[in-house]
């Protein structure tokens, strides 16, 4: 089990989920699955930007990291996961309406409910032209999160410091330079600034390539040496 490092005091990747959820419906649920493709479709819904918004019972299916919850076998996956949806429109959390060979899921509000009713009765229809459907995928944390968890509180100067920063370096660049000064124990922004340095001056493809060994080793007994304990 990969351990959690905390969530971020951004609210720039948060979605909103009512008091009433917490209140009346997360007491009641004793499923697994039913909270999972819950708390699914909040974040994917959420997600979207056109008006009416739904879900399809395909693009849970075809999410691999959601699916890969539900079992180890597509058969299991879409069963466990039907069942799932199942319980969850029951409770009334969610709203389903089945057109042609599709399921349409909604959440149960004003908006979801007309949707619904609107599909039922034959008024709209989802268009042909919807895009490609949103993935999981873990979420890479900007480099002011990661200094904030690996190095120290980040202070209105450094934070100017960091943008210098993004501005100079590639992003995977103070990335990586973030995490060699956690993994050698020197978690200073001169250490990791001083690695962007040479990486940038000496360049970290081609022949003058480093074995990581060998970077490693130079880290500790080269120049970065005067940036240790300061």
């Amino acid at each position: 089990m990969n351990t959690f490092k905390g969530f971020s005091a951004s609210d720039e990747n948060s979605i909103a989920v009512q008091d009433v959820f917490f209140t009346d419906l997360l007491p009641e649920m004793d499923n697994l699955d039913e909270l999972r493709v819950v708390l699914f479709a909040f974040w994917y819904l959420q997600g979207l930007t056109e008006e009416p918004r739904y879900i399809r019972f395909n693009d849970l299916v075809k999410d691999d990291r959601l699916a890969g919850s539900f079992g180890s076998s597509s058969s299991e996956q879409e069963e466990r996961m039907a069942a799932a949806l199942q319980i969850a429109c029951a409770r009334g959390i969610l709203l389903s309406a089945r057109l042609e060979d599709e399921t349409y899921y909604f959440i149960n509000s004003e908006r979801g409910q007309a949707a619904r009713d609107g599909m039922q009765e034959g008024i709209w229809r989802p268009g042909e032209e919807a895009g490609e459907p949103l993935r999981l995928q873990p979420q890479r944390p900007n480099i002011y999160t990661l200094y904030e968890q690996n190095i120290g509180p980040l202070t209105p100067i450094l934070a100017e410091t960091l943008q210098d920063a993004e501005i100079t370096y590639p992003v995977d660049w103070i990335e990586d330079a973030i995490r060699i000064a956690v993994v050698k124990n020197v978690r200073t922004w001169r250490y990791v600034e001083a690695i962007l340095k040479s990486w940038k001056e000496k360049g970290r493809d081609g022949t003058d390539r480093k074995t990581a060994e060998e970077n490693r080793k130079r880290d500790s007994e080269g120049k970065y040496a005067d940036y240790i304990n300061r």
